[in-house]
């Protein structure tokens, strides 16, 4: 079994980078398994940043829809994977119509069948004001759900606040 780590925390708390700390102390090099998709300038020129601070020990595969599949494809060689992020991994299922309920069942099931390391890094969305319309408040539903889901069948669990993480379980 390897081992599974969820990284959670807010905006700008600093999970990204402790994510990408924490799989490099796992093995060399490492695989990146980005959720997400440049529909605009803006998130085209994060997505660009984020590829910046990596260096080239890092391997990228994108999986916005699939990535129980993502997983299990890189699952042989033994390289630590970093997915960044859930939250995003649930806006495309929601968007596109897709039952996230059953992915992220199927994504907690298969977590401890899983042989090399994954960290996954998540927002904590559900510490703020309730949204003011229905796919909001849902999303927000959603993402506390898959990330209760995902913390029960991981190994460890961080919280980062203010750039500075705190482990939970």
């Amino acid at each position: 079994m390897g081992k599974s780590i969820l990284i959670t925390g807010g905006v700008r708390s600093g999970k990204s980078r402790h994510a990408e700390e924490r799989t490099l102390v796992l093995g060399q090099p490492a695989i990146y398994i980005a959720t997400a998709e440049a529909h605009d300038a803006e998130m085209a020129d994060r997505i660009a940043r984020h590829q910046a601070r990596r260096g080239p020990e890092w391997r990228t595969i994108g999986a916005p829809l699939d990535l129980l599949g993502a997983l299990r494809d890189t699952d042989s060689d033994g390289a630590p994977r970093l997915v960044d992020c859930l939250t995003l991994w649930l806006s495309n299922l929601m968007l596109s119509g897709q039952d996230w309920e059953a992915a992220s069942d199927a994504l907690a099931a298969a977590l401890p069948d899983l042989r090399a390391p994954v960290v996954f890094v998540t927002n904590e969305v559900g510490a703020g004001i309730v949204p003011e319309n229905a796919l909001a408040r849902a999303f927000r539903d959603a993402a506390g759900l898959v990330n209760q889901k995902v913390a029960t069948a991981s190994d460890e669990l961080w919280l980062c606040v203010a750039g500075h993480p705190l482990k939970v379980k």
